[in-house]
């Protein structure tokens, strides 16, 4: 059985600056140090977007700098809050499409890993995001080679509405075209996406989708007079799958939760 493990909206700021009162980078080494410790085995990391709270340079080279010693591959993607060009100008080796998009393939095993970039940064609605027709072409070809492997699709921005009207108008705008071209692929086993902050689960076009909650700041249950900026200081957290003969299964991990201990019962 193999082990994925997944970060998301990690919203990096520069040093000496906060979010709120939290460091966005000591919440993510603690949330690494926690899930390494924990999940040994893991064979690699998917970090699904907002790396960057503004989408700066120096927020993406101090992020470089934070994941240098990490010892399993990461892999990264973009979210509404990044900027492609200084997140490939402090990547450089991350993997683009021929049009330019921040997106990849990862065969492990059985499955296949497909990472998409919905970043929209000429959205009519700030922080929506779209897949573009280059990237659902792109998407189309990568399901075309998946043959017999399970396929699990991650993509920053959920292909599905999650019952807040905020996050909900600054979704996937075009979710309805992706869904339809994954609706053509029985492959498909799964969706991770991240942008609510919150643990989500449920269904987009009948595939089951799972959103993790940040390694940093959360989002209560919005309520009315609650937008998209309403967040609260609860524990971090990262998302555990395993890839078995089965299908994928779906864990989410809080961490640094103050007193907390093991309890043993009969």
């Amino acid at each position: 059985m193999q082990k994925i493990l997944v970060f998301t909206d990690v919203h990096f700021v520069e040093h000496g600056q906060r979010i709120g009162h939290l460091d966005p980078e000591d919440r993510l080494l603690s949330g690494l140090r926690h899930a390494l410790a924990e999940v040994p085995d893991a064979e690699r990391i998917v970090i699904c977007g907002d790396l960057a709270h503004h989408g700066r340079p120096a927020q993406y080279e101090r992020l470089r700098a934070a994941l240098a010693d990490c010892p399993i591959p990461v892999h990264l993607m973009i979210g509404n809050h990044d900027r492609r060009a200084a997140f490939c100008a402090a990547f450089p080796d991350a993997p683009l499409t021929q049009a330019g998009h921040v997106q990849q393939v990862i065969d492990t095993g059985d499955y296949r890993l497909i990472l998409l970039d919905t970043v929209d940064e000429d959205a009519e609605i700030k922080h929506s995001g779209r897949l573009c027709t280059a990237r659902l072409d792109w998407l189309r070809a990568a399901l075309d080679g998946a043959g017999t492997r399970r396929v699990i699709v991650f993509a920053h921005h959920p292909p599905m509405d999650v019952g807040f009207a905020s996050m909900d108008r600054i979704g996937l705008t075009n979710k309805a075209e992706l869904l339809a071209l994954l609706d053509a692929y029985p492959q498909v086993c799964q969706i991770i996406s991240g942008h609510v902050h919150r643990t989500i689960s449920g269904g987009a076009g009948g595939i089951p989708t799972a959103l993790f909650k940040s390694s940093c700041h959360q989002s209560p249950i919005l309520r009315p007079g609650m937008d998209e900026h309403t967040s609260i200081d609860e524990p971090g957290a990262y998302g555990l799958l395993y890839l078995t003969g089965a299908g994928v299964v779906v864990h989410s991990e809080d961490f640094d939760i103050p007193g907390r201990q093991a309890l043993f019962y009969d």
